[in-house]
């Protein structure tokens, strides 16, 4: 018999290293209140949120992708010639083909890795963590680069009170590759398509087309394009929330073998402050446990949340490199991925 060659695998895996990029325009409630029919104080009551960020100038996906990326790899002790694969978690990438993860790994100075795009909605980050550490542990690649890019403001319709006042765009990027204790825990991931309309496009590419192209000739029996906006069904997203997350946290906490009265940092995705806070309540996590709160000032910034919510509790001392966080990523899909790991230590180089 003939035996084929395998990589020598790492057990052990880890972020070794953070970076974010956050875009230079800071948007209040009081701003998005003047297209959409709410006010400041309604606004934080239900979300959470003060103020978001938003892409401007000459601020795009790519770059700011590339921003972040380039933050992780100068925060990380490895040479950049060491990344094996790029990650990029993304729902707001332009084009479906070229992809984007080719693109930025380019402008990284990374060009010739493998390369590919990981959407997964809000969940994506998580997600792309935990196929980055399988890929370590498998012997596929010694380090990868994982990065969450969203410019979610791109395909948002201003006057629509479900996603108008939520949502936000940023970058966040780590490096994960072998370390001497294992930072990362198997991932605990699931979805339900029967309820994957409840955060959706409100049209698919080809409606979109087709109405473009009928426009073109000038038919009456065709309504204007419009558009092409998310939309989401806040009640139904709420129930499917409420039952399976914290099923969810429960089996990312066991899984990981680590009790919940040793996690010392709570990482949730950002799409809503009070649901975050009623998740620890109701998980049981002690009341010191610091949890992320980067919703406040950067609104949800779906697949890019969970990265920019470490890098601002590492940055402001709430959080510290090797701590025991647990993380969870949820939303389209609709799914989510949730793990145990160690934080990396604060960046050298932070987004503000």
């Amino acid at each position: 018999m003939v035996s084929i060659a395998v990589n020598k695998g790492r057990d052990n895996v880890a972020m070794l290293g953070i970076g974010a990029y956050r875009p230079q325009r800071i948007v209040t409630n009081a701003e998005v209140c003047e297209t959409l029919d709410s006010t400041p104080d309604w606004i934080f009551e239900r979300t959470g949120i003060h103020n978001r960020r938003w892409i401007s100038g000459d601020e795009t996906i790519r770059s700011i992708a590339a921003a972040a990326g380039e933050r992780a790899l100068n925060n990380t002790p490895i040479d950049r010639s060491k990344i094996g694969a790029v990650i990029l978690c993304t729902s707001s990438w332009l084009k479906l083909t070229p992809h984007g993860a080719p693109s930025v790994a380019f402008d990284l100075g990374l060009n010739g890795v493998a390369a590919f795009d990981l959407t997964s909605g809000c969940g994506g980050f998580c997600y792309g963590l935990g196929v980055a550490a399988d890929l370590i542990r498998a012997g596929s690649f010694d380090y990868v680069l994982v990065i969450g890019a969203e410019t979610m403001t791109v395909g948002l319709d201003p006057t629509d009170r479900g996603t108008a006042m939520i949502f936000g765009d940023g970058a966040g990027a780590v490096v994960v590759g072998p370390a001497e204790d294992n930072g990362i825990s198997p991932t605990v991931w699931g979805s339900d398509g029967e309820n994957a309309e409840a955060i959706a496009q409100d049209v698919d590419f080809l409606e979109y087309m087709n109405k473009a192209q009928a426009l073109q000739g000038t038919d009456p029996a065709v309504e204007a394009v419009g558009r092409m906006s998310l939309h989401m069904e806040g009640p139904k997203v709420f129930r499917w929330a409420a039952v399976t997350l914290p099923r969810a946290l429960s089996a990312a906490l066991d899984s990981s073998g680590v009790a919940k009265e040793d996690i010392e940092v709570f990482v949730p995705h950002q799409a809503n402050a009070r649901i975050n806070e009623l998740m620890k309540k109701n998980l049981g996590l002690a009341e010191s446990v610091p949890i992320a709160n980067d919703i406040e000032n950067t609104g949800n910034t779906s697949a890019a949340s969970v990265p920019l919510a470490i890098e601002e509790m590492l940055v402001t001392g709430k959080a510290k490199g090797g701590q025991l966080a647990l993380l969870l990523g949820f939303g389209a899909g609709l799914s989510y991925a949730g793990q145990v790991v160690t934080l990396p230590p604060a960046p050298k180089e932070p987004s503000f």
